[in-house]
């Protein structure tokens, strides 16, 4: 009889070799993550990222005096996407890595917050209560930021086919409280990117109208790592001077694997001073300006490995093949009879679609159940505020998938669709709202 799973400390080891198979097979009652299309997460490296991890996993990311090169790869990471994003002064970044954009969002927020402060005390005003305006399709690291750090959230809904953060809109719930607004390039609903440049016009109007200065961070988790690359006239950038910080994060289409983000500022004066601090540690000072201390080095090295080993053309044709993926998959889907689009993979390389109003019979749900089956994860979910009417089928792709792994999802989505239709009367509707989705 197996030994049941470990509730509890035992007093003694089963052993290395034992302990690796008995967690290896339970392992095995987890998806495929090459099939996992609800995360944006980096689920393919090369084998040379894999020993680079293991061999600097040991390395403390925070003490950079003991480990003086590898805080110099992140330096010169920081450097390049300092110059990937248009930086006024790329030999003077400003920024750092993160454990994701969770983190890096945290840093910009904060940063938004101190400045907006210093304006309002210099100016004898009270700054007590700040807000935030973003659209109601900002990830939920946003609403921690408001909550956790006493920040209003001024959130834009959806309306009508406007799923994202419009400029109009976003200017309207700006005020002299306002810290910022959040740009989102590449929404996790649907793959669009939020018009960055037509907001820094409405908020440029605002401030010749009415004085407020609002400055726009970019919450570029995705699309900081693509547009660079396959929309490179997209202007959303530091190019855009009212754009005080970015962040992005490397375990999305960074190509490297969780948990690495990164935070930029435009210049060293959009850093608070307030902010960094001189740390003492193991012999060696050093400024910090993260939230979290102690994380292995192993993802920034592998930033780095992706960055020197693929270059500009190589993430080009990384980022490119999986558009190309994405869209054709769209266009494929919407030859399906019972679906409509509601993206096609124009931005990012993400796209979701819903059923048409005449299908009663099964949801999105259902078909996400179905897809599931084959070992497809596609989640189903339904959009926030005012449009809690639509229900849609999201996917992602990324590095690794194939065109041949997409045939077989198109055929697999054309069986489990045909099924459905075939049925005499409508499902049960006995299931959640949600379905692996990543948000």
């Amino acid at each position: 009889m197996e030994d049941p799973p470990l509730r509890e400390l035992a007093e003694d080891g089963i052993g290395d070799e034992a302990a690796y198979e008995l967690i290896n097979n339970e392992l095995l009652l987890d998806g495929s993550a090459r099939l996992n299309l609800a995360t944006f997460v980096t689920t393919w490296m090369p084998s040379q990222a894999d020993r680079l991890m293991a061999q600097t996993a040991e390395k403390n990311m925070i003490d950079k005096d003991e480990y003086p090169q590898t805080a110099e790869i992140e330096s010169r990471c920081v450097a390049i996407l300092a110059d990937l994003w248009h930086a006024p002064r790329s030999d003077q970044a400003t920024g750092c890595s993160t454990t994701g954009s969770s983190e890096a969002v945290m840093l910009g927020g904060l940063a938004l917050k101190w400045r907006w402060r210093e304006r309002m005390r210099a100016a004898g005003r009270p700054s007590d209560r700040p807000n935030l305006v973003a659209g109601i399709n900002v990830q939920v690291c946003w609403e921690k930021f408001c909550r956790y750090w006493d920040v209003e959230p001024r959130l834009v809904p959806m309306e009508g086919t406007r799923y994202t953060l419009g400029a109009a809109e976003a200017a309207a719930l700006c005020d002299e409280n306002t810290i910022g607004v959040a740009a989102i390039l590449g929404s996790t609903f649907d793959g669009s990117y939020e018009p960055v440049a037509e907001i820094a016009e409405a908020l440029d109007a605002l401030e010749r109208e009415r004085g407020i200065d609002v400055p726009i961070h970019v919450d570029a988790a995705s699309g900081g790592f693509v547009a660079p690359f396959i929309q490179p006239e997209l202007v959303w950038d530091f190019r855009i001077p009212r754009v005080q910080s970015i962040n992005a994060s490397g375990h999305k289409y960074g190509l490297v694997y969780p948990g690495v983000g990164w935070a930029l500022w435009r210049d060293r004066d959009a850093l608070p001073s307030d902010l960094i601090f001189d740390v003492n540690y193991l012999g060696g000072h050093m400024p910090t300006f993260a939230l979290n201390f102690s994380r292995p080095g192993s993802e920034v090295v592998t930033q780095y490995l992706m960055f020197t080993s693929l270059g500009r053309s190589g993430y080009r044709a990384v980022q490119q093949r999986s558009a190309d993926i994405a869209r054709y998959l769209a266009a494929e889907i919407a030859h399906i009879g019972p679906y409509d689009l509601i993206s096609d993979a124009a931005d990012l390389p993400v796209f979701a679609f819903t059923l048409k109003p005449e299908v009663t019979n099964y949801t999105v749900f259902d078909v996400s159940d179905r897809l599931r089956e084959r070992g497809w994860l596609v989640p189903a979910y339904t959009f926030p505020a005012n449009r809690e009417d639509l229900s849609v089928l999201r996917i992602v792709v990324r590095a690794g998938m194939s065109h041949e792994m997409a045939d077989l999802l198109l055929r697999d989505l054309r069986l489990k669709t045909e099924s459905l239709e075939a049925l005499d009367g409508p499902l049960p509707a006995s299931r959640p709202q949600v379905s692996a989705f990543s948000h």
